[in-house]
């Protein structure tokens, strides 16, 4: 492999916004939002909308978003 050209992998916090779920882990994802984890050093902080805490596949909680299709409210908008 070619140096130099490759991203550098550093600790990142995940954070999921919709639950109270963080995570530790490695990436090259970069963040100007710092957080202080818990081992008392501050990480960069990548926050994400799901995660396995709040995804409804992993969690088995199905939460309705949409009561109607897009269809309907398209025929309730505009049409008859």
């Amino acid at each position: 492999m070619k140096k130099g050209i490759h991203p550098e992998y550093r600790e990142v916090v995940f954070q999921d916004l919709s639950s109270d779920f963080a995570i530790l882990t490695r990436s090259t994802a970069d963040s100007k939002d710092t957080i202080k984890w818990e081992d008392g050093n501050e990480y960069p902080l990548i926050k994400v909308d799901v995660s396995s805490a709040s995804h409804p596949f992993y969690t088995g909680k199905h939460k309705v978003l949409d009561s109607g299709g897009r269809v309907d409210r398209f025929k309730k908008r505009y049409g008859k």
